[in-house]
C-alpha cells in the first residue's frame, strides 16, 4: 500500500478519514469489494435496484466522496456505483497498470461483471473522464452514455502547473494549498471543503507521474453513444478549447459545455448531468 503513498502511517491516516466519510454517505448504500486482476476493488452502491446503472469513475488523487454533493439526487433516478479507482487514495488495490494498454478496460471488465452488469451510462471526471473515453472505445457495447467532466486524453496536457507546484514545495503546508487551489481552480468561499481534502491527501499520497495517452480522430470518431463534456476555460492541466475543438469535430452528436471562467475542478453540475442521463 505504501508504493501509492509517503508512508504507511499516511496511508491509515488518509483511509481513516475517508472510512468516517462514508459513515456519512447521504443516502442509504451498500460496500461492496469486487475481486479483479488488478486486485479488489471497492464500489459504494446506491440507489433503486431496479434502476438503470450509472458508473462513477473520479479523479486523481480522489475517491468516491467526490460525488458527495451528486449522489443524492442522481440516485433517485439510477443505481449508482460510484468505485475507487484502484492506485488512488480510496479503498480499491494500489495497482498501477500501464495507460497506454488495455489493462484498465480488463479491470473495468471485471468491476461489472462483478458488480453483474452487462452495459451502463458512465460519468468520468479528469483520470476517470479518461478511463471512461478507453472503456468506451474499447467496449462500446457496453456504454450506453458518457457524462465527462474535464477530461484527459483530449486536449493538451499542460506542465507549466508542475513547475509552480514544485517551486512552492518547500514551503510546507502553505505552498500545498497555494498549488491545490491554483492547479484545481479552487479560488472561490464554496470550494473550501474540497480544497482542504485535496490539501489533505497530497500531504501524504504519491500521485501518477504517467502521462495520459491521446485518443486518436479515429478512436473518437467510433464512439456513437451520447455523450456530454463540460471544461473549464481556466484549467489548468488540459487545454479546454483543444478538448472542446476535437470532441466536437470527432463526435458531432455531443453535447459540450465550455465554462469560461472555470477551472480543473467542475463543481456545481449536478443538474446537467442529472439531465443528460434522463435523455
Amino acid at each position: 500500500m505504501s508504493t501509492i503513498y509517503k508512508s504507511e502511517a499516511g496511508a491509515s491516516e488518509i483511509q481513516r478519514r475517508y472510512r468516517e466519510e462514508l459513515h456519512t454517505w447521504p443516502v442509504p448504500a451498500e460496500h461492496m469489494r469486487v475481486p479483479t486482476r488488478e486486485g479488489e476493488t471497492f464500489v459504494v452502491v446506491s440507489g433503486p435496484e431496479d434502476a438503470p446503472p450509472v458508473l462513477l469513475l473520479h479523479g486523481s488523487g480522489a475517491n468516491t466522496t467526490m460525488w458527495r454533493d451528486d449522489i443524492t439526487s442522481w440516485a433517485r433516478h439510477f443505481r449508482t456505483y460510484a468505485v475507487d479507482l484502484i492506485g488512488e487514495p480510496g479503498l480499491s488495490a494500489p495497482s498501477r497498470p500501464p495507460l497506454a494498454s488495455d489493462a484498465y478496460a480488463l479491470w473495468l471488465d471485471d468491476v461489472l461483471e462483478g458488480l453483474g452488469i452487462t452495459s451502463a451510462s458512465i460519468v468520468g471526471v479528469s483520470l476517470g473522464g479518461w478511463l471512461a473515453l478507453d472503456y468506451a472505445t474499447r467496449r462500446p457495447e457496453r456504454v450506453t452514455r458518457l457524462a465527462l467532466l474535464c477530461p484527459g486524453g483530449l486536449g493538451r496536457q499542460k506542465v507549466g502547473w508542475l513547475v509552480k507546484a514544485l517551486l512552492l514545495r518547500p514551503f510546507g503546508r502553505w505552498g500545498m494549498r497555494r498549488s491545490a487551489r491554483k492547479v484545481a481552480g479552487l479560488d472561490t468561499p464554496q470550494a473550501r471543503r474540497v480544497l482542504d481534502h485535496l490539501v489533505l491527501t497530497f500531504t501524504q499520497f504519491k500521485p501518477r507521474t504517467e502521462r495520459l495517452p491521446v485518443f486518436s480522430d479515429d478512436a473518437l470518431g467510433r464512439l456513437t453513444v451520447p455523450v456530454l463534456v463540460t471544461v473549464g476555460g481556466r484549467d489548468a492541466m488540459f487545454d479546454s478549447q483543444e478538448t472542446a475543438r476535437r470532441v466536437r469535430q470527432c463526435v458531432p452528436q455531443a453535447t459540450v459545455n465550455l465554462l469560461p471562467e472555470v477551472g480543473h475542478a467542475i463543481l456545481g453540475q449536478t443538474d446537467s448531468v442529472l439531465a443528460f442521463l434522463r435523455g
